[in-house]
C-alpha cells in the first residue's frame, strides 16, 4: 500500500527554481473502510403499525412503497381486497377462484418486496370445503432476514455503492530563491514557497503527470479535470460523493489534520448495477502551505465520502444525516520518491487511482 514519485527540476533563466513532486497513491483500489458500511440508515420504509384494528383499506397498515426518484412514479395500482387479505399478496387462507390456479404470493411488507434478499412464492388455489376456495401456502418465499436493518438482508433497495476514480495524485512544488543546481536540494532558508496541486494527464500516455510550470509562484491552476470517475451502485438514486486530501498520519487520522483540497462531485445515478460516469473532479491549486509542508514531513491520506438517497428512499450517510466517511486511501512514505527505492516492499504495488466500497 505504497505510492510512487516522479520528479521534474523547472528552472528560470534567472537564480530561480521550482521542483515538482508527483505524489501517487497506494493500495486502495477495492479497499473497503467500515465493512460493516454506514451506522443504521433512517430509511422510509413505510412499516406498519400491526397493533392497528384490520379495517377494510389494503393499505391500512401496509403502505406502498416510497418513491424518491428524480422524476417521481404515479403510484401503483391501487389492490382490492382488505387489509388481511388484499389481492396483490394472494395470503393464505385467502379467498381464490379457480382451483388449480397457480400464482405469485408475498405475505411479507410492500416495501419490502422483490429487494434485495426478498422474493415472492407461490402459492396454489384449493377447494377449502364446498362454498370455500382458498390460497394454500406461501412457498419459496424468502422474507427478510430477522434482525436485519439494513440492506440486502432487509430487503432494502439500498445495498452496495462502489466508486471508482482513475487518479488520486496530487503534484508538489517547491520554489526556490536560488538555483540549487540539479539534483540538489533547496536549502531550507531559500525556499520562496511550497504547494499542493492536482495532476492531470496530457494525453500522452503513462497516466496523470505534474504540469509544466514557470518557475514563479503560486503554480497555475492546471488544465483539464484532476480525475475521472465512475460509480456503480445496486439501487438508482442521488449521490454526493467527496475525495478530500489531509495532510496527517493514515494510522491515526484526527479532526485537526489540515486539508488540502476537497473535490465533490453530485449527480442522479439512474439505472441500478450498471456502471455510470459520474462528474469528474476539478482541478486544484492549494494555498495552504503550512499544510503542504505538513504533508512533506509527515504524510498524508485521502478520504472518500458519501451523503445521498435511494428512488426508494433509503438514506445513506452516517446515520445522522451527515456524510459517512468509507474508505482511507494511504501514500507513499517519503522514501518512495526516491527512484532508487522502488523495489522497496513499502513502495510496492503503487498506482494513481483508487476506489471505495459503501
Amino acid at each position: 500500500m505504497d505510492s510512487t514519485f516522479a520528479k521534474a527540476l523547472f528552472k528560470s533563466s534567472g537564480a530561480t527554481a521550482a521542483v515538482a513532486l508527483l505524489i501517487v497513491a497506494c493500495g486502495s483500489v477495492g479497499s473497503e473502510f467500515g465493512e460493516e458500511g454506514p451506522p443504521n440508515p433512517t430509511f422510509g420504509d413505510g412499516s406498519f403499525n400491526q397493533g392497528q384494528p384490520d379495517g377494510g383499506d389494503p393499505y391500512a397498515n401496509d403502505p406502498p412503497p416510497k418513491w424518491c426518484g428524480p422524476m417521481g412514479q404515479p403510484e401503483p395500482p391501487r389492490p382490492g381486497g382488505t387489509a388481511d387479505c388484499p389481492d396483490d399478496k394472494n395470503k393464505p387462507g385467502c379467498g381464490c377462484t379457480n382451483v388449480g390456479e397457480e400464482a405469485a404470493c408475498w405475505t411479507g411488507l410492500r416495501a419490502n418486496r422483490n429487494l434485495g434478499v426478498c422474493k415472492d412464492g407461490v402459492t396454489k388455489c384449493s377447494q377449502i370445503s364446498e362454498n370455500v376456495k382458498a390460497w394454500g401456502p406461501c412457498v419459496g418465499q424468502v422474507l427478510p432476514t430477522q434482525g436485519a436493518t439494513k440492506g440486502k438482508e432487509a430487503c432494502r433497495c439500498f445495498s452496495l455503492g462502489q466508486w471508482k476514480l482513475a487518479n488520486l495524485s496530487p503534484c508538489f512544488r517547491e520554489y526556490c530563491g536560488i538555483d540549487p543546481g540539479t539534483g540538489n536540494p533547496c536549502p531550507a532558508a531559500n525556499v520562496t514557497g511550497y504547494y499542493a496541486v492536482s495532476t492531470h494527464d496530457d494525453g500522452t500516455g503513462g497516466g496523470a503527470k505534474c504540469t509544466a510550470q514557470a518557475p514563479t509562484p503560486p503554480p497555475a491552476l492546471p488544465p483539464g479535470p484532476w480525475t475521472t470517475d465512475t460509480l456503480t451502485v445496486d439501487c438508482a438514486g442521488h449521490f454526493k460523493l467527496c475525495y478530500e486530501l489531509k495532510a496527517g498520519n493514515f494510522d491515526a487520522p484526527s479532526a485537526s489534520d489540515c486539508t488540502l483540497t476537497k473535490q465533490c462531485v453530485e449527480a442522479d445515478y439512474l439505472k441500478e448495477n450498471v456502471e455510470q460516469a459520474f462528474p469528474p473532479l476539478d482541478a486544484w491549486v492549494s494555498m495552504d502551505q503550512a499544510c503542504a509542508k505538513k504533508w512533506n514531513t509527515t504524510g498524508g491520506y485521502g478520504e472518500m465520502t458519501v451523503v445521498g438517497e435511494s428512488v426508494r428512499c433509503d438514506k445513506v450517510d452516517d446515520g445522522a444525516g451527515n456524510a459517512y466517511v468509507f474508505n482511507r486511501v494511504k501514500y507513499c512514505p517519503s522514501i518512495c520518491r526516491d527512484p532508487a527505492n522502488a523495489s522497496n516492499p513499502e513502495c510496492q504495488n503503487c498506482q494513481q487511482g483508487g476506489s471505495g466500497q459503501f
